[in-house]
């Protein structure tokens, strides 16, 4: 099964979502899937942020769609790219925000996240997979019941967690979440698309300001 490339902690975690009816046909089209075309990203990597990140250390929430659907894009982060890899329009508005929130930063030379994760940022996509040039082609797989779950299971089970959702679509998981046990901001997108509403959230230094305050060190 593609869960045999995610971690003991997460295994354990999940183990009753894994053996739902769902999960088990979800499984079996991302099989097929990766036997018949091209799919980011590279099977090994479709939980690289369950990985990268135990449940029990999670500061920070971001939930994008799915994955980056060009050539060595994608490795299984929202919103980051693989080293080398030219800065996505939304990962370089992320990054615009941050240098006038979060004084000082430096633009850093990759758009390469995993510095974050490393420091309790669950990067997580709501669909895991995608087909070569096809976004979204993956929607009906059911990756969205079971991310659905993954939120709710880290809203239901942990404390002072907080959840940034960008854009119409993350807003709509905002349901799954309690507020009275931890902090969700929503902004707009940082697409280009939005025409800059993003700007000016201040989502990064909010989040610095609610960790600190409830003992645990910033992530930004």
């Amino acid at each position: 099964m593609i869960v045999n490339n995610i971690n003991l902690s997460w295994q354990q975690q999940l183990q009753s979502e894994f053996e739902k009816d769902y999960f088990i046909k979800l499984n079996n089209l991302v099989e097929t899937a990766y036997a018949n075309s091209v799919i980011y990203p590279p099977k090994n990597l479709i939980f690289n942020a369950f990985n990268l990140l135990n449940f029990n250390d999670i500061k920070v929430v971001i939930l994008g769609q799915d994955p980056y659907h060009k050539t060595g894009q994608a490795h299984g982060l929202s919103f980051s790219v693989n080293d080398g890899v030219k800065f996505p329009p939304s990962l370089k508005n992320i990054f615009k925000e941050l240098s006038n929130d979060i004084i000082p930063f430096e633009m850093p030379l990759s758009g390469n996240l995993q510095s974050w994760a490393n420091k309790g940022v669950f990067l997580l996509n709501s669909i895991l997979t995608v087909e070569e040039a096809k976004p979204s082609s993956h929607k009906q797989f059911g990756w969205e019941t079971f991310t659905d779950n993954v939120i709710k299971q880290i809203s239901d089970k942990k404390e002072h967690v907080v959840f940034l959702l960008w854009g119409n679509y993350a807003k709509h998981k905002v349901h799954l979440i309690d507020s009275t046990k931890h902090l969700v901001l929503q902004a707009a997108h940082p697409s280009p698309l939005a025409r800059g509403a993003f700007f000016g959230c201040k989502h990064f230094s909010k989040t610095n300001k609610y960790l600190i305050n409830n003992g645990l060190k910033p992530v930004f």
